[in-house]
């Protein structure tokens, strides 16, 4: 399981490409085999009310929290940090380059006896996969 939650400054709304960013992050979270295809889920939400560093209008931030579930060991986690971190922050090259802008990433375990869950997605994948014709 992931759940990928990217919080976002309001100033970057009609600068950021949202639904390619959320798009190239989640195929990276999938890319590093270490998530099922039915446990991942990416989200964003733009924070209206923020200051940042110095308050100067132009600085902007993304910030990444990956909540995952519990059992993977900490060389796995890392990797998977850094290939989703890299994927996002060439994704946010252009506006690193013409803004004031913060990128972070955090993985947070979820405990395993805290949690609960409910799920049929991965059997509606595995049926969707199944159906799809085979290319050549």
């Amino acid at each position: 399981m992931a759940h990928i939650v990217i919080e976002y400054s309001a100033n970057l709304r009609e600068r950021l490409d949202l639904p390619g960013f959320l798009q190239a992050v989640h195929g990276a979270a999938l890319a590093t085999g270490v998530f099922p295809v039915g446990g991942i889920r990416t989200r964003a939400y733009e924070a209206e009310h923020y200051v940042v560093a110095d308050g100067h209008p132009d600085n902007a931030f993304v910030h990444i929290s990956l909540r995952v579930g519990h059992g993977r060991d900490a060389e796995t986690r890392k990797r998977a940090c850094e290939a989703i971190f890299a994927v996002a922050c060439h994704q946010l090259a252009d506006l690193y380059e013409q803004l004031p802008l913060g990128i972070a990433l955090e993985m947070q375990e979820i405990d395993p006896v805290l949690t609960f869950k409910k799920n049929n997605l991965h059997d509606h994948v595995k049926q969707r996969t199944a159906r799809q014709p085979v290319s050549r």
